[in-house]
């Protein structure tokens, strides 16, 4: 079988610059869903996110979006790049970045604010309740809400 290469593959990760960027846009059945690039680190000039900032960011940003009211039916997916230099989110609909930025401020700041017990690190409800770091997650927030 012959590979074709994926367009995720054929942006210049050298020239990528911290942001919000349209990955994508697939029909899904009769649904357009639009994947979107938080892109947090620059990629190959920053060191990438901790695997348990970068875990905290996906249960807090995870539950604040799908408990946002504006948004909570549009969101099929929120989760880390395996590179570990940002996030996907994916939502129903035909959408830009301008659409979701006051949003993801909003998420950024829920983040930064966060006190109490990261919502879904046990060991009942997370495969790796342990790795977890609310301080480093709120260091990336941070850093990520003033390039926005």
């Amino acid at each position: 079988m012959e590979l074709k290469r994926i367009e995720s593959f054929c942006v210049d990760h050298l020239k990528l610059l911290p942001g919000i960027y349209v990955s994508r846009k697939d029909e899904v059945g009769n649904t357009l869903v639009t994947t979107f690039d938080l892109r947090f680190i620059r990629p190959n000039f920053e060191l990438s996110m901790t695997t348990a900032g970068i875990h905290t960011i996906e249960h807090l940003g995870a539950t604040y979006l799908r408990n946002r009211e504006d948004i909570k039916s549009e969101v099929v997916y929120f989760g880390p790049m395996g590179c570990r230099t940002g996030f996907y989110l994916i939502l129903k609909g035909d959408k830009e970045p301008e659409d979701i930025k006051a949003c993801i401020k909003d998420m950024l700041d829920f983040i930064i604010e966060f006190e109490g017990d990261i919502p879904g690190a046990t060991a009942v409800e997370c495969g790796n309740y342990l790795d977890n770091n609310l301080m480093e997650a709120k260091i990336y927030a941070k850093k990520y809400r003033e390039i926005l």
